[in-house]
């Protein structure tokens, strides 16, 4: 029989194995499931039309359609429209590099004026926002691979619409007793609906002002720039100054230094009022995640998942946090997950460590 020490070392020799084999298979299937991911916040926001509509006496399947069909409308309108606004970016970068050009000319004789100077790649790396675009383009490219699979994405709402009704009774059903509650369970799809919901629409707020300020300040492409905002607003702690890099250097290249710093104002602003000022508001501390905790998981998803992972990291972690908190040997990882003051109001028995048996 093996010592309490060897236990322990062979648990965690099984677990980090479990662990490599996990990252590799998400590595290798990330297409896939980056896909499905996409298909399961879908139907997250699809839901609670579909539950309205069902409430209505509107029959399930006609239900599910009608949601499904204006899913399409909207996608299908937003991809003309950005996708339109993205062709004429790549269009025009010709003129934004001569621009750029120009601007490194004109800041090198004034360093020269100043009895200052400084290398030219240095000047050309970091004058030149031609990697911030690239980066931008890949991107949106990294979405787009996801998004053309479109098709699939929807059946794959669908399908999941058509099942989330009945999901509980099979549940109940495969446990044996028709009256089974789970409220730790609906507490947790509940909490993730009302991030999802309200992220959504705070993501969409901002990307609207976002938009309407650079059209009054006569960037170009606001509806792009818009976009991007709206889409890396999931993206926790960087994603919203990410965002507005771009568009403030377009600024600064199209309109000059101090209109540049009256859009990077905007930027601030609509971040700090929607962000910091409403979000914060709805939903407090529901996310019961820490902030080192939140900053990793960017690190962790976006790296095995790509654009797809940074921006559902959130939900990612928190379903993972679940899935710990549900496990009495594994409840303490759920505890290191969590915020400070979730750990101080554990009750006495949850503080104590697990023994192995």
């Amino acid at each position: 029989m093996l010592a309490p020490t060897q236990q322990h070392l062979s648990r965690f020799v099984i677990l980090a194995a479990a662990l490599v084999l996990i990252v590799g298979g998400l590595e290798q299937a990330q297409s896939v499931l980056a896909s499905f991911l996409v298909s399961v916040f879908f139907a997250v926001l699809a839901a609670q039309p579909v539950f309205w509509l069902e409430r209505h006496r509107v029959p399930v399947l006609l239900a599910v359609l009608l949601v499904v069909l204006g899913m399409v409308v909207i996608l299908l309108g937003a991809g003309v429209i950005i996708g339109s606004s993205l062709t004429d970016f790549y269009t025009g970068m010709p003129e934004y590099q001569a621009r750029i050009q120009e601007h490194v000319v004109d800041f090198k004789a004034y360093l020269a004026s100043k009895n200052l100077g400084l290398p030219d790649d240095i000047l050309q790396g970091y004058l030149n926002p031609g990697a911030v675009m690239n980066l931008t383009a890949g991107l949106f490219v990294g979405l787009g691979s996801v998004i053309s699979d479109i098709v699939l994405i929807l059946l794959t709402v669908t399908f999941i619409l058509l099942e989330a009704t009945s999901f509980p009774i099979k549940l109940r059903a495969v446990l044996g007793n028709p009256r089974q509650a789970f409220p730790q369970f609906t507490r947790f799809v509940n909490d993730m609906k009302r991030y999802m919901v309200i992220k959504t629409l705070i993501s969409l707020g901002t990307g609207v002002l976002i938009s309407a300020w650079l059209t009054v300040m006569g960037v170009d492409f606001p509806i792009l720039w818009g976009f991007l905002a709206f889409l890396l607003n999931y993206v926790p702690s960087i994603g919203s100054t990410v965002a507005g890099i771009p568009a403030v250097l377009l600024a600064l290249v199209q309109l000059g230094v101090w209109r540049a710093v009256v859009v990077a104002a905007g930027y601030m602003c609509v971040n700090f009022v929607l962000d910091y000022g409403i979000e914060t508001r709805l939903m407090g501390r529901k996310l019961g995640l820490s902030t080192l905790v939140v900053f990793l998981s960017l690190i962790v998803w976006g790296s095995l998942l790509g654009p797809v992972g940074a921006v559902l990291c959130i939900p990612l972690t928190m379903t993972l946090k679940f899935a710990f908190e549900s496990n009495q040997e594994t409840r303490w990882i759920a505890v290191l997950l969590g915020p400070e003051d979730l750990a101080e109001n554990l009750p006495p028995e949850s503080k104590k460590p697990v023994r192995p048996s």
